[in-house]
């Protein structure tokens, strides 16, 4: 039995998570976990799975739940103190951090440093704050499994391979919702347009950042940070079937990759299993036959600013991976709030990138700080 502290019960990678303790009884227990605003669904976590312990984001629901299940023992409490308390919870082997946003930086760190491992979906705490991410890992001995397909299919690439053999990378992108628009065509898409991806079930925040190369981005950054490569040796290319999820060329020319059909729970199980796999009978096999043909195209960085903003703020590194996401969690926010268009997403990003000077080796304060900074200065443009 593995015990699992689940923060973002509720959101597209939570649910996932649950229909893979679901499928394997015995195998796991959560007996911790964290949700945002959906306190109905929530409500049945808490009965299907029986956790010790919930937080949720706000105090009227903290209260609601409290009074409602005063006589099961469950401990309640809720905000960001929550977050970081489902994370270090004594019984806890591994943190599935699910929640979106820079919001999954504190209570990551504080579950390293409670010595619990990391199956990551958080992309944005690597961005944010990478350097100090992966050096309380290594101080504190524990894994960072990652989630997201791409990494997880990098990282199952690398098992049994030598770092020194690596020649670079490939991540693969969908090219997300308006793969086939022209920049033309996008002044006007609406965000439901933008919400309707073609092959992943995704949150509405990370299916935007798809929409806009922004998520592929994010994942660089994230894979400078897990495999230690500078980002020369990262690329992108287009795939518009997901079924190549990434890949690793070596130095002596060959490339191993990992494929499947589109389907998160792959990923999440085997960080849940690492180094050992289970079967997943809810998953779709891939039949390549059936399949007929894969599409690759190198990645226009003209038609994807987003992506080219990633990689010059990866290279600069200090606070302006800081910025890059602050800038668009807040851009993304305002996008479907309906208060900017798609394409203003990216211009308010290119603005707030170009008003800041990179601070080197921030320390955690000095990321709160800016974090903060930025997402000011963006609400500034919107309406």
């Amino acid at each position: 039995m593995k015990y699992i502290s689940l923060l973002g019960a509720t959101g597209s990678i939570g649910r996932q998570t649950a229909d893979i303790v679901r499928e394997h009884p015995g195998q796991f227990k959560i007996v911790a976990m964290s949700a945002g605003k959906n306190i109905g669904l929530a409500r049945q976590y808490i009965e299907e799975f029986q956790p010790e312990f919930v937080s949720v984001q706000l105090r009227e629901d903290y209260q609601t739940l409290k009074s409602e299940y005063s006589s099961k023992g469950i401990t309640f409490t809720y905000g960001d103190e929550g977050l970081a308390e489902a994370a270090v919870h004594d019984k806890a082997e591994i943190l599935v951090n699910a929640v979106m946003g820079s919001v999954g930086l504190y209570p990551t760190l504080e579950a390293i440093r409670a010595k619990k491992d990391i199956a990551i979906a958080n992309k944005e705490t690597l961005v944010t704050a990478g350097h100090l991410v992966i050096e309380e890992a290594k101080k504190a001995g524990v894994k960072l499994l990652p989630v997201d397909s791409e990494h997880s299919a990098i990282f199952q690439a690398l098992q049994g391979e030598r770092k020194k053999n690596i020649e670079r990378l490939i991540i693969t992108a969908s090219g997300g919702s308006f793969r086939d628009r022209t920049r033309e065509e996008l002044k006007e898409v609406t965000v439901a347009e933008a919400l309707n991806h073609p092959n992943w079930s995704m949150g509405a925040k990370i299916t935007i950042d798809s929409a806009s190369m922004m998520n592929k981005g994010l994942e660089v950054i994230e894979a400078h940070w897990l495999f230690d490569l500078p980002y020369e040796k990262i690329d992108v290319l287009l795939h518009k079937e997901s079924i190549i999820h990434s890949m690793v060329e070596f130095h002596d020319s060959s490339v191993m990759a990992q494929l499947g059909t589109p389907d998160m729970r792959v990923p999440i199980q085997y960080a849940l299993t690492y180094p050992d796999r289970l079967p997943l009978s809810s998953s779709k096999r891939l039949n390549l036959a059936e399949a007929g043909k894969l599409h690759f195209l190198e990645m226009d960085f003209a038609r994807f600013p987003c992506l080219q903003y990633a990689y010059d703020a990866g290279k600069t590194g200090g606070t302006m991976p800081t910025v890059l996401n602050a800038a668009n969690e807040a851009a993304v926010a305002g996008f479907l709030a309906g208060r900017i268009t798609f394409l203003e997403i990216e211009a308010i990003i290119k603005k707030a990138l170009a008003n800041h000077t990179a601070i080197p080796i921030p320390d955690l304060q000095i990321i709160r700080e800016v974090d903060i900074e930025t997402r000011q200065f963006v609400n500034t443009f919107m309406k």
